[in-house]
């Protein structure tokens, strides 16, 4: 299914654990120092709202006066997970982007606000960055240095897969659950 971005609530709602998504439009990197400065009340100057979160420290260039993304690819979401459920909130986003899923407290999120977490392929970094078409700005480059500045992305058919749903559920869970019913047996 092609998603275009911002996203509504109704498109979100309508996705379900399993379903493949491309993305286009405009998606946003943030990481680690993004996520503590939200914590710690920073305000971002861009608009979020309806938007996708990309869990991407990119590799870019500047060519001609120009940004260019080498290499785009997802990064562990977990260590965002004390603050991603917030971040939801006051962002008012519709989509992460990352690999490796996230816990509980996020997945309420989504479910409460209307979210979800889309799994992008780990070690396709350059394969991904093809999907991103223009580099349109970059905002905290000073203050974050270039892997964890806030990118912004204008992509197009960038492939994931929805692991969390608005509906409470997570593949994730799901292999973890079944992977610890496996062992069980094992042992």
């Amino acid at each position: 299914m092609e998603i275009k971005t911002p996203i509504s609530e109704d498109v979100v709602r309508s996705l379900r654990v399993g379903d493949l998504v491309e993305i286009n439009g405009i998606v946003h990197t943030g990481r680690d120092a993004f996520h503590k400065f939200l914590h710690d009340g920073g305000a971002l100057p861009v608009n979020m709202r309806g938007g996708v979160l990309y869990h991407c420290g990119p590799v870019m260039v500047k060519e001609g006066g120009q940004w260019v993304c080498m290499a785009a690819g997802p990064t562990t979401s977990t260590r965002e997970e004390p603050y991603e459920a917030e971040v939801i909130q006051k962002l008012g986003l519709r989509a992460i982007i990352g690999k490796g899923g996230m816990g509980d407290k996020t997945l309420a999120a989504c479910e409460e606000f209307g979210c979800v977490y889309l799994h992008a392929v780990g070690g396709a970094a350059q394969v991904l960055a093809e999907c991103v078409k223009q580099v349109r700005g970059v905002s905290m480059l000073e203050e974050f240095g270039s892997p964890e500045a806030v990118w912004e992305l204008e992509v197009a058919k960038f492939p994931c897969v929805v692991t969390m749903d608005s509906h409470g559920g997570s593949l994730h869970k799901d292999v973890f659950a079944r992977s610890k019913e496996l062992l069980a047996k094992l042992l």
